[in-house]
């Protein structure tokens, strides 16, 4: 009888595979943190008939992209994903005061300041984790408020993820809700969502390859249509979504 010897994997390789799973987690929809319960505003663009087609969605993300998500947000993610990995709390502190200042509504606080908190916790109960992780997330939730790219750039060193590749996830998982949402309440069908995501995609790519390099005086989040339909989505009356 030949006996087979066991093949061994490269390590570098099994490395690469293992921060590219990591990444995959951290920007599914199946991540338990309540992202799907949002829509950060879409729902009250589309109630107001700002929104209401597949090229309308396509519109509306775009804007968001250039306008907000990928000037303020996108950045912002990075740099403190950088901080966080760097051990640098100085600036990792006034970065995340930064990111909620910003939040223009009662909505997108509570949103951040909700979902930051689940995650936290979640990577709070995972093993394996690097010296240090668990025991920062724990302060974290025991000191306060935690908006959500703060936790995120946690969960992000927790799981051996870079910043660019946190900022990919990131914004991935921002474009990936903001379709669903859309899918739901305009609604569209999924092949338009998917159509949606291709359109995309260049965007969101070319978003995070500024975001890594733009300088913090460029940063801005001037949006003041995305603000108000999330002040008015807080008392909308029929309504889908979370506020």
């Amino acid at each position: 009888m030949t006996t087979v010897p066991a093949m061994s994997a490269d390590p570098s390789l099994a490395a690469t595979a293992a921060r590219r799973l990591a990444l995959l987690r951290l920007g599914s929809p199946a991540l338990p943190i309540g992202g799907y319960s949002y829509s950060q505003g879409l729902e009250t663009a589309i109630d107001r008939s700002w929104v209401r087609t597949e090229a309308d969605m396509r519109t509306w993300l775009e804007d968001l992209l250039e306008a907000s998500i990928g000037r303020f947000d996108a950045p912002l993610v990075h740099a403190l994903a950088s901080a966080v990995a760097a051990d640098d709390a100085a600036r990792s502190a006034r970065l995340h005061e930064s990111y909620l200042g910003a939040r223009e509504s009662a909505e997108l606080r509570a949103e951040t300041l909700q979902m930051g908190r689940s995650l936290l916790q979640l990577v709070e109960g995972l093993d394996g984790l690097p010296e240090g992780t668990r025991e920062a997330t724990r302060n974290l939730l025991a000191t306060g408020d935690c908006a959500l790219p703060l936790a995120w750039a946690w969960a992000a060193r927790g799981l051996r993820i870079g910043p660019d590749e946190a900022l990919a996830a990131w914004l991935w998982a921002w474009l990936e809700n903001q379709v669903t949402a859309a899918m739901k309440a305009i609604p569209l069908g999924q092949q338009a969502g998917q159509r949606l995501f291709s359109a995309l995609a260049p965007a969101l790519a070319a978003s995070a390859a500024r975001a890594a390099t733009l300088a913090e005086d460029d940063w801005s989040s001037f949006a003041p249509g995305f603000a108000m339909c999330s002040s008015w989505h807080e008392t909308q009356y029929s309504r889908l979504f979370r506020s």
